[in-house]
């Protein structure tokens, strides 16, 4: 599984300071410093897949890791492939907080932003 550093994420995915600085939260409020940001895409949602965002501290043979600003983000090689070139944003409004991924592999995407088609 290789370790990619920096904000490009080898190009694969970006994160965004405030995306990373919301994780290192996570993380820190859970008190297990070995804990990763999965991000993965599944089947469902109003346009096909939807994104899924949870804390793991597994890693699985096809995972791929990435660590930007102290964090470590791992995202499967099947997720990967669909969200490839996009970045993970944390938004935070008065309607509610959450994390936003700009892909721009999606050709559509359901009104709320959590599911997308390609």
């Amino acid at each position: 599984m290789p370790i990619d550093a920096g904000t490009e994420m080898a190009g694969e995915i970006r994160i965004s300071a405030k995306a990373a600085g919301r994780i290192a939260t996570l993380v820190a409020n859970e008190g297990d410093p070995a804990l990763m940001f999965r991000i993965a895409v599944s089947g469902g949602g109003c346009s096909g897949f939807q994104y899924g965002f949870s804390l793991d501290d597994q890693c699985r043979d096809d995972d791929r890791v990435f660590e930007n600003g102290g964090v470590r983000v791992i995202v499967d090689e099947m997720s990967l492939e669909l969200i490839r070139g996009s970045e993970i944003d944390y938004v935070d409004e008065l309607i509610g907080a959450y994390f936003a991924v700009k892909n721009p592999n999606a050709t559509a995407t359901c009104g709320c932003g959590s599911s997308f088609s390609v």
